[in-house]
Formats: structure tokens, C-alpha cells, sequence
């Protein structure tokens, strides 16, 4: 097998050795290269320090892996150093083991009692394990080369020097201990560095990587050990997304990115001032929006362009801005509060300069706001003849009409037509100043009830 060797936090150089090598069989040959005596050597590796007697594999250290190699501290600091690696010592448990999914899933779940491996003996660090586990306890999003979520591996560095040579104090017990900053500390093994904070990262486990390499955590992702069924589909399916309702319904990935397609074309992302554009639990549990919008790279590039693009549109609708009603154009404008005549003003390659009423959306004009949609008033007009050609026409615009009534119904709040185009029965206004949630069929604020009875029809 192959290892990058960091030696004193030089660049990586590769260390070639034979399977079911162990940690004394790399510092001997590290020693050899480096001109030391293997026995000053210490290996460190996702924050602890490899004892001489374990094995690579048993270290759960894979191929083309890094690993630190580092010269003891000076002796000034040599006895308090060595103290705290008593401490240290073997009690921090892998990260490559390491399963912190217990931290999103509630033992008060009432949907989902936890899934889980239960076996503590699985989460214990032993030097003398040699099979790894048979799945992967993190997920990320690989931004570099694979572009996909991807199993992932955890990693740690010391915040000061940014070197993978610290020694965790304990390792993380839950996702915050990894996403928030300042709470876990070790001791950094680089000379000259005092460095006593950690900083976890992740990786994507898909293909070797380098030090500025690093994925997004998609800590609602998680292997599905227990075989809960997808809400969805019903399959039982792994990895899965767990939502963080009270119920902690699970959906699969596939599952889970039709159900963003479908919000996405319907619109039906909320917009929330902290979290973004986002969405809630599949099954409309209150409370349970994903605040990591990562997770949505789910997807797909081109899907994922949309996704963007309507954030972009729904915050700027949020500040009291319209979208230019040209086709084709689409610009964002911020106009001045209650002017009517707006312009799509045009420079840098941006804009077409149509100007346009901003109540109707129309082209500008003079006077009230023609209502759309709406039968002509009154009755025929005595002496005019309509021609075979024109009664047609007229068939076709009651058609329109007739169809318009069947796919439009006025939002129940502020009364603004909205377009039912497919989909389920739980709409939302499209008026950034409203978004009213309402049942199609009951034209009232959306419920458990419709939930249960009509969702999709």
C-alpha cells in the first residue's frame, strides 16, 4: 500500500509498504529517508497519535492516505507534553469510525426511534481492529471532481497552522461539535506552533485528495442501518435524508430529489430570511426546514442553476423588487416605492428597456389597469354583423376563459389569481408579501386534514 508522509509538515512525499504493515515499519522506513532515529518519530493521523504496535489497516488508515510525521517537542516542553499525551493517549476515538447521526435523530422521536447501530463495542476505538465498517458515517457534496454526494471522511487540523498535527482531547460526540468552532481542543505536534483549537473538515472518500480539497457536510444524510422505508416509496433504500420534524420522516435520495423538482417547478420553495431557499420535510411538518441548502445539490447541475436563480429572484421580490415581464428578459429591478412606470433600463449586457406598468405588468400606459381575463360587459350592439370567421374566434377565447377557470383560482388571502398547473392540492401564493399556504379543493389554509384526505387529489 501507498502513504503520503508529511514529515514536520513538509510536502507530502509517498512511502510505499507492504499490506499489514505497521506504524513501526513507517517510522523506521520515514526514519531512514529523513536521516532519524525511528523511535523520536511520532505518527499522527485524524487527530491521534498511531501507537508503534498497531497496524495501518487497524488504524483504519486507508490507501493514499496522509498521515504527519512529526519530531517530539522541545525538552523544555517535553514533560508536559507527555503528560497530556497520557491523557490523550488511546481514548480518542477514530473519526473514521465515528458516527454522529445519533445527534440529529431525538430519542423522543416518535416516527423514528432511531437508525442507528445500537452496538457501543462498534463505536470503541481498538487498535487491534482490522475490518472496517462496511458503510460510510458521513455524506458530503464533492465540489472539485465528482460534483455528487459522496460518502465522506472526517479530518482534523489545528486552527493556527492549518496542519493536520494535533492530537484531539476527545474526539466529536455530535455534528456541532464538528460544525461549530472553539469546541473540542488538543495540543498541535508542529514545532513552532501552539496551536490548541480543532478544526474538522471533511473530505470526499470518492478519490484521493489533496489539502485544500474539502466537501460540504451534508449531516441529513446518513446510512440507513435500520431499514426504515422511504415516506415516498416506500423502499427501503440507503443512504437516506432524515428530516428534522418531530417524526423524522425518511426519504431516500431519489425520492427526496423528485420532491425538489416538483417544489421547484411549482415554485413552492420558502423563502426564509436566516436559512434561505429552502424546503421543509416532505411530508409538510411544520418547523423543519433544511438549513444546510447544500443538501439540494441533490438536484443536478442544470436543476441546480434554477435553484439558484429563483433564490435569487425570491429575495429580490422579498426587498419589494419585480422581475422584468418582457419574455426573454426576466431582469431584476429594485424601482422606487409606488412608482408606477418602471423601465428595464439597460447596460452591461443587462436589461431591454421595456417599460412597463408596474401594477399589471404590462405595457406602460395611461389610465386604470385593464382587468384581464374578464367578459366583456354589456350586450350586443343593435346592426352589427359578426361574421362565421369571427364567432370562431370567439369559441376559442371562451375556451381560454373556461380553461383559465378551471386552472386559476384567487388566493383565499390577498386574492391574487393563482395557476394550478399539475402537482398536489397544497398551494402557496406566489405574492412575495403573502405567501398564503391553501388547500386548492377547500380554498382554506392548508391542514392536516387536506393532508390526509386530498394531497394529491
Amino acid at each position: 500500500m501507498i502513504v503520503y508522509v508529511r514529515f514536520n509538515s513538509s510536502h507530502g512525499f509517498p512511502v510505499e509498504l507492504e499490506q499489514g504493515s505497521s506504524v513501526a515499519d513507517l517510522k523506521e522506513t520515514v526514519g531512514r529517508l529523513q536521516g532519524v532515529q525511528p523511535d523520536q518519530l511520532r505518527v499522527i493521523f485524524a487527530g491521534r497519535e498511531l501507537h508503534s504496535d498497531s497496524t495501518l489497516q487497524g488504524c483504519d488508515l486507508p490507501e493514499q492516505s496522509t498521515v504527519h510525521v512529526v519530531l517530539p517537542p522541545s525538552s523544555s516542553a517535553r514533560h508536559s507534553e507527555l503528560v497530556l499525551q497520557q491523557r490523550l493517549g488511546r481514548g480518542v476515538n477514530s473519526l473514521t469510525r465515528l458516527d454522529l447521526s445519533a445527534s440529529r435523530l431525538h430519542a423522543t422521536s416518535t416516527g423514528l426511534a432511531v437508525i442507528l447501530e445500537t452496538d457501543q463495542s462498534s463505536a470503541e476505538d481498538s487498535d487491534t481492529q482490522t475490518e472496517p465498517k462496511a458503510h460510510s458515517s458521513f455524506y458530503v457534496f464533492c465540489k472539485t471532481v465528482c460534483r455528487a454526494v459522496q460518502p465522506g471522511k472526517l479530518r482534523v487540523r489545528c486552527r493556527n497552522c492549518k496542519q493536520g498535527t494535533l492530537t484531539l482531547s476527545r474526539g466529536p460526540s455530535c455534528w456541532d461539535d464538528v460544525l461549530l468552532p472553539d469546541r473540542i481542543h488538543g495540543v498541535c505536534q508542529s514545532q513552532n506552533c501552539d496551536g490548541r483549537v480543532a478544526e474538522f473538515y471533511l473530505k470526499c472518500a470518492a478519490h484521493p485528495t489533496c489539502d485544500n480539497d474539502t466537501s460540504v457536510a451534508l449531516d441529513l444524510i446518513m446510512p440507513n442501518v435500520r431499514g426504515v422505508p422511504c415516506i415516498a416509496c416506500t423502499d427501503v433504500m440507503s443512504p437516506v435524508l432524515v428530516a428534522q420534524c418531530a417524526e423524522r420522516h425518511v426519504i431516500c435520495l431519489d425520492c427526496f430529489q423528485l420532491y425538489c423538482v416538483t417544489r421547484l417547478n411549482e415554485r413552492q420553495f420558502i423563502f426564509d430570511p436566516v436559512v434561505g431557499y429552502s424546503l421543509p420535510c416532505a411530508a409538510g411538518c411544520p418547523d423543519s426546514l433544511i438549513k444546510e441548502v447544500h443538501h439540494f445539490r441533490v438536484l443536478g447541475e442544470e436543476q441546480y442553476e434554477r435553484y439558484q436563480r429563483y433564490a435569487a429572484e425570491e429575495c429580490l421580490l422579498q426587498m419589494g423588487g419585480v422581475l422584468c415581464p418582457a419574455p426573454g428578459c426576466g431582469a431584476g429591478l429594485l424601482p422606487e416605492e409606488n412608482l408606477r412606470r418602471i423601465q428595464c433600463e439597460l447596460g452591461d449586457g443587462l436589461g431591454c428597456g421595456f417599460v412597463f406598468c408596474g401594477d399589471c405588468k404590462e405595457e406602460y400606459h395611461e389610465g386604470e389597469c385593464r382587468q384581464r381575463n374578464s367578459p366583456a360587459a354589456g350586450g350586443a350592439v343593435q346592426g352589427y354583423v359578426v361574421d362565421e370567421e369571427a364567432a370562431l374566434k370567439a369559441r376559442w377565447e371562451q375556451a381560454s376563459l373556461e380553461t383559465i377557470e378551471e386552472t386559476t383560482r384567487p388566493c383565499p388571502k390577498c386574492s391574487v389569481p393563482v395557476e394550478k398547473n399539475g402537482g398536489c392540492m397544497h398551494m402557496v401564493c406566489p405574492r412575495a408579501q403573502c405567501r398564503f399556504e391553501w388547500c386548492w379543493l377547500c380554498r382554506v389554509e392548508w391542514n392536516r386534514e387536506c393532508m390526509g384526505n386530498h394531497w394529491f387529489g
